[in-house]
């Protein structure tokens, strides 16, 4: 059948089963060369293997919680939704999230997901305790930061190419509501920016919308959203009575693509502007549930088809602190210039972050949405470069169209990451669309 991820692009011919079993799992993987997929919300060809992809949509139960420690331990299909659903009414939620719910624990842990908490508290990797993953012949092994420490560490953010991820158990917190205390600021240029992000790396959350059409004295000019978990005094007595409880909210379906021609640069331009002075004129500070902070798009059912038949690419690098003001005046220039605007442009701010092959460094990350043709792919190789030439790297959960030379020049640990997969025989067990386009 053909498949593809979230993206849409590209779109691979690839032979898929639904394992029920772990011995279901072990006899396809002995077939052949292998990849897990949970649901299918990486961007690009990362879940997807042309000879057998495993779809672990039936390893989906939450097997064990510790109600002191927050510890919970599922298995790699469980939904981050459902996760939320069970426990948030409990009082815990994810130590760190990505920017949709509906992903897997699996994907999460293949992927080490970053959130708006970065700066402060690190990638999800650094709230998993122990990871249960079948290696080669069937061999199912239990890894850990004391327990086979290599493993573990290249599995989080490896991109599921150690093993097929099974089970795992992960840290949840404690949060005093189901509401963030959200303060929106606004910004006129990149200089602008990034001095106020280092100006607010007390908050809990930071995240900022970029209007990346703009020039001049207005390059990058931005909303930046900060955020707190409210705490019982921050809400109104209505909320206060129940403060796990959020509003239930009516979801956007779009049922089908829509043509490529209504997101252009003047459609995108007149979005932003709109966005951006509307946001302006608006209080400073809002309770908003977490809903609709962490995840606003999945308000909208199959976003993904706004984009067209075609499909969209993202482009999502980081680029270390030291260079960041004029690596992202650079790429936001060369978009400009270009006048191909991007419909979702986000920034966020990096802690320290010492990985094995995990994505996020000390630094600012961007992405950067645009539907499929030949001018945004003609960009895309640009922004690549410009990447490149300010010491950044790329996230992989996101690629679906990098080159080998431009991946393998960014990120000097995938040698020794391939290394590790050939000395364990693993690269003839497991590997994607991605991992065969980008040499690992």
């Amino acid at each position: 059948m053909k498949l593809a991820g979230w993206g849409r692009y590209p779109v691979i011919e690839a032979n898929i089963s639904a394992p029920r079993s772990v011995d279901d799992i072990i006899r396809q993987i002995k077939k052949g060369t292998s990849i897990a997929r949970g649901n299918g919300r990486s961007y690009g060809d990362s879940s997807v293997s042309s000879s057998n992809t495993l779809h672990m949509k039936h390893f989906n139960r939450m097997l064990a919680f510790n109600e002191k420690s927050g510890q919970l331990v599922a298995e790699a299909g469980l939904l981050l939704a459902d996760i939320i659903d069970v426990f948030l009414p409990e009082g815990w939620f994810p130590s760190v999230t990505p920017g949709t719910k509906f992903v897997t624990l699996g994907g999460m842990i293949a992927a080490d997901v970053h959130g708006k908490n970065h700066h402060k508290d690190g990638s999800f990797g650094q709230y998993i305790d122990w990871i249960d993953i079948i290696k080669t012949e069937g061999k199912i092994e239990r890894c850990s930061k004391i327990k086979n420490p290599e493993l573990f560490h290249r599995t989080i953010g490896g991109m599921g190419l150690t093993g097929i991820i099974i089970r795992a158990a992960i840290r949840l917190k404690r949060v005093p509501s189901a509401w963030i205390k959200q303060r929106t600021l606004t910004t006129e240029n990149i200089e602008q920016t990034i001095d106020l992000f280092e100006q607010s790396l007390d908050s809990t959350y930071s995240v900022a919308w970029i209007d990346c059409l703009q020039k001049g004295k207005k390059l990058g000019r931005s909303l930046i959203m900060l955020g707190e978990h409210a705490q019982l005094e921050d809400l109104p007595d209505t909320l206060a009575k129940s403060p796990y409880t959020s509003p239930v909210k009516q979801n956007i379906t779009i049922p089908f693509s829509l043509p490529a021609y209504l997101l252009n640069s003047l459609t995108v331009k007149t979005f932003n502007k709109f966005y951006y002075w509307n946001s302006k004129r608006k209080d400073q500070y809002q309770l908003v549930d977490w809903d609709r902070y962490f995840y606003p798009l999945d308000a909208i059912l199959g976003w993904n088809k706004i984009y067209g038949r075609r499909g969209f690419v993202q482009f999502q690098c980081v680029i270390p602190l030291d260079k960041a003001k004029d690596g992202l005046s650079e790429l936001l220039q060369t978009i400009s210039v270009a006048n191909v605007g991007s419909f979702l442009s986000v920034l966020k701010r990096f802690g320290e972050q010492e990985s094995l092959f995990s994505f996020p460094m000390k630094g600012y990350t961007l992405a950067l949405d645009f539907p499929v043709n030949p001018k945004t792919l003609t960009l895309m190789q640009q922004l690549d470069l410009i990447t490149l030439k300010h010491a950044g790297r790329f996230y992989l959960a996101k690629d679906s169209r990098m080159s080998r030379d431009t991946f393998l020049s960014s990120d000097p640990r995938a040698k020794t990451y391939k290394s590790f997969r050939v000395d364990g025989g693993l690269n003839y067990s497991f590997s994607s669309a991605q991992s065969e386009r980008l040499g690992l």
